[in-house]
């Protein structure tokens, strides 16, 4: 459901000060919003409790409210009215790389939504197992081109698919646009040819790998190759990346340790493609790799890689920030598997 501003400014004090109380609250909205009496912000918190942003405990004047999640990175966030907050006015819970975040990147979807996943993905492996393989192999193709695109679209590339398509099927250039567009989607075709031709390549992730991947996606754009030395900035957000190599090869060590480890499929793609984001291993090109490592995961363990094709490159960009912010992935994960059903039922 869409909130309203008081009741998003209420769901953003309760996820910062969980144990909150609605004497608390009362004081904390005079600070920021008109006064609010007592029975609006009851009403407020009975929505947000009927809706699931929220807990209670205790009873009369002891009640306590708390987040619906005990785990931060499945916290709810009102994305719509925290991105109505100037990047320079919204108060960041981790202005800074939080390693403690490596302590919640499990139990990411309860066991229901692990069922239902399992079993939207049997639809497709029912699927590839029925195809000829000169079917297979042009699916294969019509999803690396739209992948390409859109892939290559969040990162403000100006091509469209049809100049996609004739580009990768055709090597023929779009006029009016810049050399490095090109290079930028052909090397996506590049990295996915080399997945799609060496599917169990992926099923064990090592940093040689990842920086394998990383090479062929920046190939001849001037990116620099291995981990980065120096430090880098996120266009949209005042978080601060690592900027230390030792601590980047660290942080790189952790997530590949915990990618390994993780056994759910979509879970250790999700956890694959914002964690490469929010660490930013590389100069550039991070959240391109991240995208394309998570859909090898996916494709070397029978699992459908997605598209993105439905995607609005805005919304994954807001729900990559609130990652980066406030170590929420809730919002992230929704487009995850919004753009995984989309794949099965479009694809193959």
């Amino acid at each position: 459901m869409k909130l309203n501003k008081r009741q998003s400014l209420i769901l953003d004090y309760i996820n910062k000060h969980n144990g909150s109380s609605r004497l608390e609250l009362e004081y904390y909205l005079e600070t920021v919003d008109d006064k609010t009496s007592k029975n609006t912000i009851i009403r407020d918190l009975d929505v947000l409790l009927k809706n699931n942003y929220i807990n209670k405990i205790g009873s009369a004047r002891s009640i306590k409210y708390l987040s619906a999640e005990s785990n931060e990175l499945l916290m709810k966030y009102d994305v719509d009215n925290y991105f109505k907050i100037d990047v320079d006015n919204r108060e960041i819970k981790y202005p800074q790389f939080n390693f403690n975040v490596y302590r919640n990147l499990k139990n990411l979807f309860s066991v229901e939504e692990i069922k239902k996943l399992e079993n939207i993905n049997k639809i497709y492996t029912n699927k590839i197992n029925t195809l000829s393989s000169t079917i297979l192999k042009r699916e294969c193709e019509r999803l690396l081109i739209e992948l390409s695109w859109k892939s290559s679209q969040i990162e403000g590339n100006t091509y469209s698919l049809l100049d996609t398509e004739a580009l990768i099927k055709e090597n023929i250039e779009a006029k009016g646009h810049r050399k490095e567009e090109s290079i930028m989607i052909l090397n996506h075709k590049k990295a996915l040819e080399f997945i799609f031709e060496n599917k169990n390549y992926f099923k064990i992730i090592t940093l040689k790998k990842l920086e394998e991947l990383h090479a062929l996606l920046t190939s001849d754009l001037g990116v620099d190759k291995g981990l980065r030395k120096s430090p880098v900035g996120i266009v949209g957000t005042n978080y601060k990346p690592l900027s230390n190599q030792l601590q980047i090869k660290e942080a790189i060590d952790k997530l590949i340790n915990t990618i390994n480890n993780t056994e759910n499929i979509i879970e250790k793609a999700l956890i694959t493609v914002l964690m490469i984001s929010y660490i930013q291993p590389f100069g550039d090109g991070n959240k391109r790799t991240g995208r394309i490592l998570a859909n090898a995961i996916l494709f070397a363990n029978d699992y459908c890689p997605l598209s993105y094709r439905s995607i609005n490159e805005s919304d994954y960009k807001k729900a990559v920030i609130i990652f980066y912010e406030n170590n929420s992935l809730d919002y992230f994960k929704k487009l995850f598997v919004e753009q995984f059903k989309f794949a099965v039922e479009k694809y193959f």
